[in-house]
């Protein structure tokens, strides 16, 4: 299965705030088969414990380390949600990138590092924020990964 589909790219969203985000951003994820429905809570867990505001534009909610456990997790995936006017994630934190992630098997370790590798790149961001198409946002990801 791949990590990232290019119909999992989501282009000009309107998201009102942090909950509404990290709720789509899971609901992708299950409906993708990346994770089961329980997952999403998890990820709204790690929220509340600390903000998954990395900075530079970008949000990368994902679960808490008992997700891993079980079956929680079916496959490693991520889902980029581009939000063009941005969304409040707390202390005047705003998100133009969500990206959910997904990793089995601790394999959320290697995805972040890809992630971060992108996002360390003031240019790569800008143009993700504008991108018109999923294919120009597709074509960062897997040019670095």
């Amino acid at each position: 299965m791949d990590i990232l589909k290019k119909e999992n790219i989501i282009m000009g969203a309107k998201l009102t705030n942090q909950d509404e985000a990290v709720e789509y951003a899971g609901k992708l994820l299950v409906d993708s088969g990346y994770v089961d429905e329980s997952y999403i809570d998890l990820m709204k867990e790690r929220e509340k414990v600390m903000s998954t505001y990395m900075g530079n534009g970008l949000a990368i909610p994902h679960g808490v380390a008992k997700s891993r456990e079980g079956n929680v997790i079916k496959n490693s995936g991520i889902v980029v949600i581009q939000v063009p006017e941005g969304v409040d994630f707390g202390n005047g934190n705003k998100a133009y990138m969500v990206i959910g992630i997904a990793g089995k098997d601790n394999q959320h370790l290697d995805i972040l590092a890809n992630i971060a590798t992108i996002f360390s790149e003031e240019k790569n961001v800008e143009e993700m924020i504008s991108a018109k198409d999923a294919g120009e946002i597709y074509k960062k990801f897997t040019q670095s990964v």
